[in-house]
């Protein structure tokens, strides 16, 4: 029966694997359509949640793309070290009577078999396997609902997720409570917990079989069904998700998104960086203290701050401008997005 047990569990897991993984495809392919649509819409990008440099909105989401692409190929590794056959292992050591091993695993669909009883029947590291994938895909939805709910704010006022994927306040008649995305982020906790649970079940075990493994399938089904249905449901949010570029914009601004290329055409004229830096420092705070952008600030008011800006710097000043010198493979130019994009299509 041991072997029995172990071989069901994988079996079990190789199907869910093999749903899984097109709802995955579903959702990236989802990801592609908006960031096609948004290929050239700018969008601030932050570091320490400040704004820090123009991206676009294509950009951002295809950051998220590769992210699921690495979690697709950790599942498809999953399923190809859980696709070993334990049946023949028996209690644990093997079985007296004649049987071909490799004949089963064919006819089970098996890659082949597990080659020593004692582990076939012992270990559920594909299990543990599958939970830490899923705990790693679960945290780049996370992260991707933490921003939505982010933008959503009015103070941001970046996005707009559609109606059913939100809901009201009982009591305050104003708000719009971004349901999906909250939920998203905590159900991946509960997908850390089942991996959790399976590392602690079997950190104490000797070999071979003990009961304390009657404990490993609530976690592993419980982490299948919330992984599929939040990739199920993130895939349909995803693609009623509509933008506000003129909040980007007005982000964008108050943030001297471009203060960093400003810096870059001063080192282009051959000043240090270290002196460009603190030069475009010293005119960002002037910029504060007259209320406007780096870009508003006439050119004799620039050369205050260094005698090497001339009339050309205001091309490198605009969001559009610094958008498109980025134009490199893995850059934010709009024409890079659109390639990466049909080369994600084709992958």
């Amino acid at each position: 029966r041991n072997d029995q047990v172990a071989t069901d569990i994988r079996l079990y897991l190789r199907d869910a694997i093999d749903a899984l993984l097109p709802l995955l495809r579903q959702f990236q392919t989802r990801l592609l359509d908006l960031a096609e649509k948004e290929a050239a819409t700018p969008l601030p990008g932050f570091t320490h949640l400040q704004v820090a440099q123009p991206v676009t909105f294509g950009h951002h989401l295809l950051a998220y793309f590769e992210m699921m692409q690495r979690d697709a190929e950790r599942f498809a590794d999953c399923r190809r070290r859980t696709n070993r056959l334990p049946l023949g292992a028996a209690a644990l050591a093997g079985t007296t009577y004649p049987i071909d091993r490799h004949f089963v695993a064919e006819l089970l669909g098996f890659d082949g078999v597990c080659e020593n009883s004692l582990d076939a029947v012992s270990d559920r590291d594909f299990a543990i396997e599958f939970c830490a994938a899923s705990a790693l895909l679960m945290m780049h939805l996370s992260r991707l609902s933490e921003e939505l709910v982010l933008w959503m704010n009015p103070r941001f006022g970046f996005v707009s997720i559609a109606d059913r994927f939100c809901t009201g306040s009982s009591i305050m008649p104003q708000k719009k409570n971004p349901d999906v995305p909250e939920l998203a982020r905590g159900k991946t906790g509960r997908v850390y917990g089942h991996l959790t649970a399976l590392l602690t079940l079997m950190k104490g075990q000797p070999l071979a079989y003990n009961k304390d493994n009657q404990e490993d399938k609530e976690p592993l089904f419980d982490a299948i069904d919330t992984v599929s249905d939040t990739l199920r449901i993130f895939a349909e949010m995803i693609a009623g998700i509509s933008v506000n570029p003129e909040r980007m914009r007005e982000a964008l601004a108050q943030g001297f998104a471009t203060a960093t290329d400003l810096a870059d055409y001063l080192t282009r004229k051959g000043l240090p960086f270290r002196d460009a830096h603190a030069a475009v420092g010293q005119a960002v705070r002037r910029a504060e203290e007259l209320g406007v952008d780096l870009a508003q600030l006439p050119i004799a008011e620039l050369q205050r701050f260094s005698p090497l800006l001339d009339d050309d710097v205001f091309a490198v000043l605009t969001i559009d401008g610094s958008l498109a010198a980025r134009a490199h493979v893995g850059g934010t130019a709009p024409e890079q997005v659109l390639m990466a994009i049909a080369r994600a299509r084709r992958a």
